[in-house]
């Protein structure tokens, strides 16, 4: 890796910077009290071509790769507009459909995707399997040409803004382990039987949290995406991009906190001088500024890894981890910092604190990364 960023990846970061002030954190906060996505900044960054960054260039996209998106994630929220659903559509279900989608279904998406006209979002967790993929009970069964759903997801993000949802279902069961075999499926969200219900959180978010209910819905057989029963080993395809892109959004959160916290200590004078005279307040605005640092390079780490096509599944645990930590700690800094200050609407930290706790919990929480590096890093026994 190179430590000196190019001018292209600068180039990114000003205009994504540009681009992103010209809405600024009140407008998100706004949304996100609201729950009320972020339509008008999704759109003016799909038009300069950064919504699809990554998506292959015959499709609409821009041909760049992880590392570039997560320079979009991450720049976006330095800027005060932390985008959740960038994880999701751009790079989970982009990643997915670009590596595994047949050409139909690559000429139906991935262009509307870049363009910023559509999204597809991703559904993976169930309200009894949480983190355990492997007792997942949404089925898709094989009827003729057709594959029939039945089953539910739990916590599904943006599915009022999606066109489709890529979903993970079981397909048959494997005889020797008795795991279940997994299969992608791109559905469409206006199929017949697919009901969503908004999940209410307390959570300051533009982007509304669903439920699904899968009744019977009969889906074509050119609905599956990739081959059937091989999905387990498909999804993590698209589940290291969503953590390094989590990751790029922490950091960006953690840089937003940690710059508003030290021009707040900087101007704000109680006894006489700045309050950021005092170590009290400067040591943890240093301490959290320095965890940022780390995590971004723990990210761009895991990032160039992808890119290369070396393994990056612990790289991008790592980084994800490292990166949730830091933001909240940056956040929870800055709020520390402007005292009762912190908690106004006028300051719009808590929208940031929010989106930050959240990446702390998902897309994979900090226990189960604890648990990955146990096991796959130092070769400690399983431990669930």
């Amino acid at each position: 890796m190179n430590f000196t960023e190019s001018e292209e990846h600068r180039a990114i970061r000003d205009a994504v910077g540009a681009i992103t002030d010209k809405f600024g954190p009140d407008y998100f906060a706004e949304r996100a009290a609201a729950h009320e996505p972020t339509d008008e900044l999704w759109k003016a960054l799909a038009d300069s071509g950064f919504i699809g960054i990554n998506l292959p260039e015959e499709y609409g996209g821009g041909g760049a790769g992880m590392t570039e998106l997560a320079l979009v994630c991450e720049e976006t929220a330095a800027h005060g507009c932390p985008l959740l659903l960038l994880l999701v559509s751009s790079a989970i279900s982009g990643e997915l459909i670009a590596k595994y989608g047949n050409e139909d279904q690559r000429q139906a998406w991935l262009p509307r995707m870049a363009s910023g006209e559509t999204k597809v979002v991703f559904a993976i967790t169930e309200p009894d399997a949480g983190s355990n993929t492997h007792k997942m009970s949404t089925t898709a069964r094989r009827d003729g040409d057709d594959y029939i759903l039945n089953g539910s997801k739990y916590y599904i993000s943006g599915v009022d803004e999606a066109g489709a949802i890529v979903v993970v279902a079981r397909t048959g069961k494997d005889e020797t382990t008795g795991r279940g075999k997994l299969s992608l499926f791109l559905v469409p969200t206006d199929t017949p039987g697919l009901v969503a219900h908004i999940l209410p959180v307390a959570a300051s978010l533009p982007e509304k949290q669903f439920t699904l209910h899968f009744d019977n819905v009969r889906i074509p057989a050119s609905s599956l995406l990739g081959d059937e029963d091989e999905g387990f080993r498909q999804v993590f395809d698209g589940l290291n991009p969503e953590r390094i892109t989590g990751a790029a959004v922490c950091v960006g959160i953690g840089r937003f906190a940690v710059e508003r916290g030290a021009a707040y200590a900087r101007t704000r004078s109680v006894w006489g001088g700045p309050i950021g005279a005092h170590q009290g307040v400067a040591h943890p605005l240093a301490k959290a500024k320095i965890e940022v640092d780390l995590a971004a390079m723990a990210t761009a780490r895991a990032a160039w890894l992808y890119a290369e096509g070396q393994p990056a599944g612990e790289a991008s645990n790592v980084a994800k981890y490292a990166a949730a930590e830091a933001a909240v700690g940056a956040v929870d800094t800055a709020i520390q910092t402007h005292g009762g200050n912190g908690l106004s609407v006028e300051y719009g930290l808590l929208p940031q604190w929010s989106v930050a706790r959240l990446l702390r919990i998902a897309p994979v929480s900090r226990e189960m990364i604890l648990n990955y590096v146990a096991q796959h890093s130092l070769s400690l026994p399983r431990s669930y």
